[in-house]
């Protein structure tokens, strides 16, 4: 992997606020990537692999890698908002295209929001609180995460660095206290080599891929951000592969800890897995408080993905595929507040719709289908010369992980299949009326100029 150097710096033809340093780029992607999915799938990967939890995080890691190496090159290319919908115009120049793979990033980002609100008014909450109202909790939730975006990405960051801490902390917990159980002769070693019974090893190990996936998902949300980010060229890699990897050192500690210490039934049939880890220790450390741990990490990676699913409206908007009411940005605050209150809207009408597990697995699909676009494009946009350095990744990446994604494709099972065909009918229905809404103010003569393709 290389850096080409044809110039020191990227554009800087951005009306958003360039703000964001390579140490909270890290953190953003760190903070996105370690929450919901090990907080609460512990659980669904080991009904698929029993104690071998670690085998799918490992492919799903493969995968992250292999695509992270593709968004490493395509985002210093071209440091914008939108991400692989901003690649996919320059790639292939079709609007339906461009608008198709944009909103199924906002819609990603709206149904795992929507998924981690009902995840934060679930088991975690009610270990402090049993009787506690889900729905209205889960939208007071989704409210203050809608303020805090519109505060500013400065401010939504800083509450991720000090959100990232606690949950990283609670993670250390739980590898502390599985080390302590493994290191006095507690737990049973066996496990974490035992598949689950009646589930055959491979399809078991493609299945838990899928849910493992979901936990690596950071780097999609941070493409949208490289506008907002201070040297694109220069941070963006080394934050990207950075948290990558520190999350999946975290991941193979906590996976194989929890098989080793809880039975794997018990793992299994858990909605707070990682709390069965406290509870199994036998050790003197406060329920009560690992589960505001939790509550924490579920809470900033919903905000995580609120911001991405902002931005990457925002970014359809700039792009004239969207009204342009969505590019509306707050003076000042400089913040896409219309993309910001859409986005957290539909949020609160999502979370209404699903359980976590399911919508987990819709996101891994709608995301999965982004990927594609997004290692085609890089394959078709290697013959675009840019005037400013950016990071290059070998032709070989991106075909490999066009073979991984579409792998990954073949284990979805039909209700995901049917919810995503969903997005795209809605998406689709959004796109022509976005068309006709433009070539009538063409018709008019009010079209006003665009970075995008025309739709003609």
């Amino acid at each position: 992997m290389t850096s080409e150097t044809e110039s020191t710096s990227a554009p800087s033809d951005t009306k958003l606020k360039r703000g964001i340093t390579t140490v909270l780029l890290f953190f953003f992607i760190v903070g996105d990537t370690l929450g919901a999915g090990i907080y609460t799938l512990v659980g669904n990967m080991a009904q698929d692999v029993g104690g071998v939890i670690w085998l799918p995080l490992l492919l799903a890691l493969v995968l992250a890698l292999l695509t992270a190496g593709t968004y490493a090159e395509l985002i210093t290319k071209y440091p914008h908002a939108g991400g692989a919908a901003r690649f996919a115009e320059r790639a292939f120049k079709k609007p339906y295209v461009t608008f198709l793979i944009g909103f199924l990033m906002l819609s990603s980002g709206i149904t795992t929001s929507a998924a981690l609100a009902n995840a934060f008014a679930g088991d975690y909450l009610r270990a402090l609180w049993p009787n506690v109202p889900s729905a209205a909790v889960a939208v007071v939730f989704l409210v203050l995460l809608i303020l805090v975006n519109l505060r500013g990405v400065r401010e939504s960051l800083m509450a991720n660095v000090g959100a990232t801490v606690i949950e990283m902390s609670g993670l250390i917990i739980i590898i502390a206290v599985a080390a302590i159980v493994i290191g006095g002769g507690g737990g049973d070693l066996s496990r974490a080599t035992t598949f689950a019974e009646g589930v055959p090893p491979i399809s078991g190990a493609f299945a838990a891929t899928i849910t493992a996936f979901f936990s690596f998902l950071g780097f999609e949300a941070a493409a949208n951000m490289a506008e907002e980010v201070k040297d694109p060229s220069r941070s963006y890699p080394r934050a990207l592969f950075g948290a990558i990897l520190t999350a999946a050192v975290v991941y193979l500690a906590i996976a194989l800890g929890a098989a080793i210490v809880v039975p794997t039934d018990q793992l299994a049939s858990s909605e707070g897995p990682l709390l069965e880890v406290i509870t199994a220790s036998g050790l003197q450390f406060p329920s009560w408080l690992f589960s505001i741990i939790a509550l924490v990490a579920i809470g900033n990676g919903a905000l995580l993905f609120m911001v991405m699913a902002s931005r990457a409206t925002y970014g359809l908007a700039e792009a004239k595929l969207l009204p342009k009411a969505f590019g509306s940005v707050l003076p000042g605050r400089k913040t896409p507040w219309v993309a910001i209150v859409s986005v957290g809207v539909v949020s609160i009408g999502m979370s209404f719709v699903g359980d976590v597990g399911t919508l987990a697995d819709t996101t891994v699909l709608l995301l999965v289908l982004v990927f594609i676009s997004a290692n085609v494009s890089v394959l078709v946009l290697r013959k675009d010369k840019v005037e400013h350095k950016h990071f290059s990744v070998p032709r070989i990446i991106p075909i490999l992980a066009l073979i991984c994604s579409i792998l990954l494709l073949t284990q979805m099972d039909l209700k995901t299949w049917l919810i995503s065909g969903a997005y795209i009918v809605v998406g689709t229905i959004l796109f022509f009326i976005a068309r006709w809404a433009r070539k009538r103010d063409y018709d008019r003569g009010t079209a006003t100029e665009t970075r995008a393709i025309p739709l003609e």
